[in-house]
């Protein structure tokens, strides 16, 4: 299978860090959610790197979490005390973007509340951080290998375990990308 051409660097793109970029921080092997490019700049939310965090009683007590399809993830270095949705529900679209099909980002605290209630809510992705780039930062960083681009899917954010999402979008991809997914984490373990 080809790579995406660069045009494609879009909204709705997962960005998928190549295995060059640094072993130690949060982009290591991280795959994020490009939800906004243009011209004057760009934002991601990385949906692979989990948390274990404990919701504050203010949003919902833990006796009442009945959603089992919700997990937390560091979306990011910037603003990482900001939490921002991920979900698949299409129940509020004046208070959410839809950033490729099936999934949106947005909605309030009761729309929050809600959904962790439901034994039957949408599938919800609670990331905190996000990752941003300058007019034309993005596109260098492209240029200079530091990326490789897929399609995002809600599967893939929804479905697909946060551990094995870097490996399984390069496997997909076929050719050398399913080779370099083969890298062990640490090649001093060699």
């Amino acid at each position: 299978m080809e790579s995406i051409p660069y045009s494609h660097l879009e909204k709705g793109t997962f960005l998928i860090a190549t295995p060059d970029v640094q072993s130690e921080g949060i982009f290591f092997r991280s795959v994020l959610l490009l939800c906004e490019h243009t011209t004057t700049g760009s934002f991601g939310i990385i949906v692979n790197k989990t948390m274990d965090l404990d919701l504050p009683e203010e949003i919902i007590s833990h006796e009442q979490l009945n959603n089992p399809r919700i997990a937390i993830r560091a979306g990011g270095p910037v603003q990482t005390n900001q939490m921002m949705i991920l979900h698949s529900s299409t129940k509020i679209p004046e208070q959410t973007i839809e950033i490729c099909p099936g999934v949106f980002l947005g909605g309030d605290l009761q729309f929050l509340q809600e959904v962790l209630t439901s034994e039957e809510g949408p599938s919800l992705r609670l990331c905190f951080g996000y990752t941003g780039w300058q007019a034309g930062q993005l596109e260098r960083e492209f240029l200079d290998e530091e990326w490789f681009i897929h399609p995002a899917s809600a599967k893939h954010i929804f479905e697909t375990p946060a551990d094995q999402l870097w490996q399984t979008l390069l496997q997909e991809m076929g050719g050398r990308y399913a080779t370099l997914s083969m890298i062990p984490e640490d090649l001093s373990l060699n």
